[in-house]
């Protein structure tokens, strides 16, 4: 592993606990000190708007000053934030919980770029297993968010998960200590305008397409579903807290804990066949919902979606890197991710109401679709691919 792999992976670890802890404790605090108890889940939500705006943000910041600088910057917008969300908590000030939300949210599209930056560190041939190892960090990091947001939470006792966003203001500003060792080999584009060929042209490329659909709505029927389970088994089918937290921690494990294998695959067998492969673990995911909705089901159920998702977010990544030119890259990369984030977004916003006006068995229903659009994308960059001169 080469010094800029071994920094970013180590930066994954640390930057990405700002997600698990966001999903973890946002949602409790909104309950606690949100006016409207509807609106509990509100400052969750925002943050996702965060990545999806950030997204764009991110190429254009990174474009101009380089990922090194780009990566502090974000490390020290994580810091400073997250000691305004413990500010909040201390104040009991909603509103500016959510605005410290949407900014964790934008840190966070920082934090996706980490996966591009290990593309680059490499050969392209060997992209895969990069994206694929700063992945494999991501479980470190929902592991360590949380449980350190645990441990501290009563770090100021009179005032309940003010210690937990100082924690997490700690982990995120190692990245910035540790960047300063990261050789940038980034062009800084001195240039308002992105140059290369236009968004159009890009995302009209049939295997730019596939990558983006791949991503985006693998990621959005994993979120809609993963929101969407505790509510099912916890709420609807009244199992345990505990129960349900066992099955979500299963189920990280295996959007994870397969990355070191994927790049692998990939590079053995192909982009589109292990695309093909992610679309058949989530038909299991939608087979198991048939039967009778049991814990072993669950687990059963979420431990396929999130090897579903490894093999489509890694293949649709990996596959990105291949379809533009080096000065294209900010602009190709900022599409992706606002693309793939926006659509993240509808599935986490949407997840909530339709699993309160519908069942299980239908959540999994909905997703069909955006399943055979996957398919059929993949089909059609194949077809036309084989067309070429």
């Amino acid at each position: 592993m080469n010094k800029n792999l071994f920094i970013l992976t180590l930066c994954q670890i640390f930057s990405f606990t700002a997600a698990p802890v966001t999903v973890f404790l946002s949602g409790i605090i909104g309950s606690q000190i949100s006016p409207i108890k509807s609106l509990a889940t509100l400052p969750m939500s925002i943050s996702v708007v965060g990545i999806a705006v950030g997204a764009v943000i991110a190429a254009k910041v990174m474009s101009l000053i380089g990922r090194k600088y780009g990566f502090i910057l974000s490390s020290i917008n994580n810091f400073l934030i997250s000691i305004l969300a413990a500010y909040s908590i201390m104040h009991q000030n909603f509103i500016l919980f959510c605005f410290s939300n949407f900014f964790i949210g934008i840190g966070m599209a920082f934090t996706h770029q980490y996966r591009f930056a290990a593309a680059e560190s490499v050969e392209k041939s060997m992209a895969s297993k990069a994206i694929s190892i700063i992945l494999f960090g991501g479980i470190i990091s929902a592991f360590l968010g949380p449980s350190l947001a645990n441990y501290t939470k009563d770090l100021i006792s009179e005032n309940l998960y003010v210690g937990s966003y100082l924690a997490l203001a700690i982990l995120t500003f190692i990245p910035a200590i540790l960047f300063l060792f990261y050789n940038s080999k980034t062009k800084v584009d001195t240039n308002l305008e992105y140059s290369g060929r236009s968004y159009l042209e890009l995302f009209l490329q049939p295997r730019f397409l596939q990558a983006i659909t791949a991503s985006a709505f693998g990621y959005a029927i994993m979120t809609f579903l993963m929101t969407a389970t505790p509510i099912s088994m916890h709420v609807m089918e009244n199992m345990s807290l505990s129960k349900t937290s066992v099955v979500i921690q299963f189920h990280v494990a295996a959007m994870f804990l397969p990355s070191l294998l994927t790049g692998y695959l990939i590079k053995k067998f192909g982009h589109s066949n292990i695309i093909y492969v992610g679309v058949l673990l989530y038909s299991i995911t939608l087979l198991a919902s048939i039967f009778e909705q049991s814990f072993y089901n669950y687990m059963f159920a979420l431990i396929f979606l999130g090897l579903g998702w490894n093999f489509l977010f890694i293949s649709g990544t990996s596959l990105l890197v291949l379809t533009y030119e080096e000065q294209e890259k900010f602009k190709a990369q900022g599409l992706n991710d606002f693309v793939v984030y926006s659509v993240h977004a509808i599935g986490s916003l949407s997840a909530g109401i339709f699993i309160t006006l519908t069942n299980w068995k239908i959540m999994n229903l909905i997703c069909i679709p955006f399943m055979i659009l996957i398919i059929l994308a993949t089909i059609r960059a194949e077809i036309l691919d084989k067309k070429k001169p």
